[in-house]
């Protein structure tokens, strides 16, 4: 247990943490003590650990209802243009830390806890990761709408309450093993049903002509079900929401004349509506067109849209006289978090058209003023291309509105280029080629009016490659947006020693201000400074090491380097150049084990979409490499290669404050940004990586020498592509290479089944799209580089600090100040909402209160 803070130790957390008043810490423990009698209905004699979690959540909770409630009642009285955040995934993790850190609660809470004689950290592991995410895509979502509500934005989220999210991961005997995520078992202390805003979602039937339009017909009718989530702002009392639908069957679902006899099946075949959202897709990077996949896009759009409407219908200053739209783009925004939303598009058009009876050209003008475009990626495999005929049967109007949208753009092209019949196919909305398809990306350019990329270099490759002919037609549609992350969950909450320091070195304002970090560039040769950087990243290693002593069983260094590669497994994301490496190093601690060897820890950890073979043979041979380095006795201590299972963003938070080195090494041109790489920078770990995503801005910002850059550019491996890549050359005349794959091949690290990793060295050799041989040189090269700065301990420090100095651009606060201002039309605010025990109109005559009601 946590010893109690020294009056010093308080007075040095006050300001980051919270204040921790005598009256607060009792108040706290009065309203734990409440729920866990009267919510949990519990004494001390038979609680649990679980059941203390629940009643510290509700208590931290009640804190955020008042500010919730005044910050709704406050976009309804001053009526602000709303953000509306589309999104299949947010990867949120955990809530409670995040929530006592943003209200300012955590020190009193941590008081309060340990007067009651338990261990905050204890309790704060018993709740569930909320993993509604695969990767970077769900977890961006979740740092913007930390981001969004710190920043003072109107803004929603909007996604799927998946029944069960990224499924949990096993390793077994080396081999990935699936378990289904049943994180609402318990319950869920942070979300709030909304059954009063319930909402209907139509599928199948037909469409009908008549006088007065189109009408869809003979539906099958799934109602969404609302549950909103509070979106605490950091110290700012602003609390939005995110509203994530659940579908339910309508109570006389499958009750029609025809099964009238099988009461009993009807009631069970409700269950086929509600599967829409049962579970979240596990794939990242990658299009699976499956008929329930579409269901959940079209599912969340419908819904979404419905409450949007009613919103705008309702509010304030439009809820007098007859609706008009003219003024809908300046009241709405809709961001398209990659093309799986896009169905919002047709949708928000068939609205308009055959149920508000606006004219189509009006329609089409408000629908682009209203939607922008975020890409994601530019592997053809992950872009979303629906079959005709399942659009056809599941959303007939909808294919009829693609099918207008696309002649209306295709007439276009043609008075510009009227010769140009390839032009116009590879524009075109529809690919005719293997079958008819709706190219949705090419739906999401044509009816947004911002189209944007990740990461500069992404943004580039998408105007000059993937979508040239589009950029050329509109070059002003494209911009870019770097990504970001939240300094809360990434800095604050995760490293909390780093932290402090930061703030004793240059105050607090950092943490809202992210770019004040460059501050600490004074600092670079301060020895104190250096020293007490160091003890944090030492301290962080030790507790770490002692996590994996427990969950492994293996007995960690923790002076060796952390070598840290965590991310979802993917042939692009090169685990198995990583994995070369490993084994080179393992070559020649055995060819000379009197030589001298800087230590590693290797830390790999990421899962394998369930269906990609190779995904899963890559983790294999990772396990199987580790066991064979692990338990081999000449090597000892010097190297050891651990899997880490389940890597999830609770994990990332244990994992990446402990990292020394960060693994970014992507095939340039192939990363869209990544967002792993911003949160090991901000944490003190220096990176070897390619110049690929947001790794170019970071050496931009720190310096390309304060970083460990290799590889191939991407005009490299363009003119590659052009001349052919071919992989035996590089095994041929690189001896290291050649006896690692020798191994893999022959069964070296696999001896009871010798074949076991033909499969990975058939692609190595024959189709490796992501030319793992052609950078191997290079990364070994520049792995020698950080083995020799880290036996320097002082000089490694200083490039660290160099790091964090430089890494105040990628504060999700600076990329969501980018996209509210120019591209959804609203400012960011610092104005401080008065907390729920001051009236509304307080500060400065903030606003005068008419109505008080809520219009959620």
């Amino acid at each position: 247990m946590a010893a109690p803070l020294t009056d010093q130790e308080k007075r040095k957390q006050i300001s980051i943490r919270g204040i921790v008043g005598v009256e607060n810490v009792a108040e706290l423990k009065k309203g734990f003590n409440r729920h866990l009698h009267f919510t949990l209905v519990k004494d001390r004699n038979v609680a649990t650990q679980r059941d203390y979690y629940f009643a510290l959540a509700h208590t931290v909770r009640d804190h955020l209802v008042g500010r919730w409630i005044r910050t709704q009642q406050f976009y309804y009285e001053t009526d602000p243009k709303r953000v509306y955040y589309l999104s299949l995934e947010f990867y949120m993790g955990r809530t409670l830390q995040n929530t006592m850190i943003n209200l300012g609660l955590q020190n009193a809470c941590d008081e309060a806890i340990y007067q009651l004689g338990l261990d905050m950290e204890d309790l704060e592991e018993m709740e569930e990761d909320a993993g509604l995410g695969n990767g970077g895509l769900g977890r961006l979502a979740a740092c913007f709408l930390d981001s969004m509500a710190t920043l003072g934005l109107a803004a929603y989220g909007y996604g799927i309450r998946y029944e069960y999210g990224i499924f949990n991961q096993k390793i077994k005997n080396g081999w990935q093993v699936e378990e289904a995520d049943d994180w609402l078992r318990h319950g869920n202390p942070w979300e709030k049903a909304r059954p009063e805003y319930m909402l209907p979602v139509h599928f199948y039937g037909r469409v009908e002509e008549s006088k007065e339009g189109a009408k869809w017909v003979d539906t099958q009718v799934v109602l969404a079900m609302p549950y909103d989530t509070p979106i605490p702002g950091y110290m700012n009392n602003t609390v939005n929401t995110m509203r994530l639908w659940s579908a339910r069957a309508p109570n006389d679902f499958n009750l029609t004349d025809f099964n009238v006899g099988d009461y009993i099946q009807a009631v069970l075949d409700r269950n086929l509506a509600e599967n829409i959202s049962r579970v979240l897709y596990p794939n990242d990077n990658f299009f699976e067109g499956k008929e329930l996949r579409l269901k959940q896009e079209y599912f969340v759009v419908a819904a979404t849209l419905q409450d949007i409407m009613r919103r705008f219908k309702n509010s304030k200053k439009g809820s007098t006289g007859p609706v008009s739209f003219d003024s809908f783009p300046e009241k709405v925004a809709i961001q398209l978090n990659d093309t799986h939303p896009a169905m919002a598009i047709p949708e928000l058009m068939r609205v308009f058209v055959d149920i508000e009876k606006l004219d189509w050209d009006t329609a089409w003008a408000i629908t682009k003023r209203t939607f922008a475009y975020t890409n994601h990626t530019v592997l053809p495999e992950a872009l979303e291309r629906w079959p005709v005929g399942l659009l056809e049967t599941l959303l007939p109007r909808h294919l009829q509105i693609i099918y207008r949208i696309n002649q209306g753009h295709l007439d276009e092209i043609s008075a510009l280029f009227p010769e140009d019949m390839d032009r116009i196919r590879r524009m075109s909305l529809i690919e005719e080629d293997g079958g008819k398809r709706v190219n949705m990306a090419h739906l999401c350019i044509v009816g947004s009016h911002v189209v944007n990329g990740v990461a500069e270099i992404h943004s580039n490759i998408i105007k000059t490659d993937v979508f040239r002919d589009f950029s050329e037609l509109e070059p002003e549609k494209f911009q870019n947006k770097t990504n970001g992350i939240t300094p809360r969950r990434w800095l604050l909450l995760c490293n909390p020693g780093l932290a402090e320091l930061i703030a004793e070195a240059i105050g607090e304002e950092y943490v809202k201000d992210l770019s004040q970090l460059q501050k600490l560039n004074e600092l670079v040769d301060d020895d104190a400074f250096i020293r007490d950087v160091c003890k944090v990243k030492q301290d962080n290693k030790e507790k770490f090491s002692r996590y994996l002593e427990k969950e492994y069983l293996v007995e960690i260094n923790p002076s060796s380097m952390f070598d840290v590669h965590v991310k979802r497994i993917h042939e692009y994301k090169r685990q198995l150049l990583n994995c070369l490496h490993i084994v080179t190093m393992y070559n020649r601690i055995r060819k000379n084990p009197k030589a001298p060897f800087v230590p590693r820890t290797v830390i790999i950890g990421g899962k394998a979409a369930p269906g990609y073979h190779m995904a899963k043979m890559i983790i294999k041979l990772i396990t199987a490499v580790g066991e064979v380095v692990n338990k081999d006795p000449v090597v000892g201590s010097k190297l050891k290669v651990i899997y880490l299972e389940n890597y999830r963003v609770s994990l990332a938070e244990k994992v990446i404050p402990a990292t020394d080195l960060s693994e970014q090494i992507s095939t340039a041109g192939t990363e869209a940004s990544g967002t792993g790489n911003m949160k090991f920078m901000l944490n003190g770990a220096l990176t070897i990586g390619t110049m690929d995503g947001a790794n170019v801005e970071m050496a931009e910002e720190a310096g390309e020498e304060n970083m460990f850059i290799f590889g191939m550019r991407v005009e490299d491996v363009a003119q590659m592509d052009v001349e052919g890549y071919d992989a035996m050359t590089y095994y041929e005349n690189i001896p290291e290479l050649k006896q690692a794959i020798d191994q893999i091949n022959s069964g070296f690290f696999s001896p009871k089944q010798p074949e076991l990793f033909k499969d990975v060295t058939n692609m190595l050799f024959n189709h490796d799209r992501f030319k793992v041989f052609a950078d191997y040189e290079d990364y070994i090269k520049s792995q020698e580089k950080v083995s020799e700065l880290y036996q320097n301990p002082r000089e490694w420090t200083k490039m660290v600090i160099k790091n964090i100095a430089a890494s105040g651009k990628f504060s999700s606060d600076r990329t969501i100040t980018d996209y509210a201002t120019e591209v959804w039309g609203v400012e960011p605010t610092d104005l401080k909402i008065p907390p729920p025990n001051e009236p509304l109109g307080s500060r400065g005559g903030l606003l005068e209160m008419g109505v008080s009601r809520v219009v959620n």
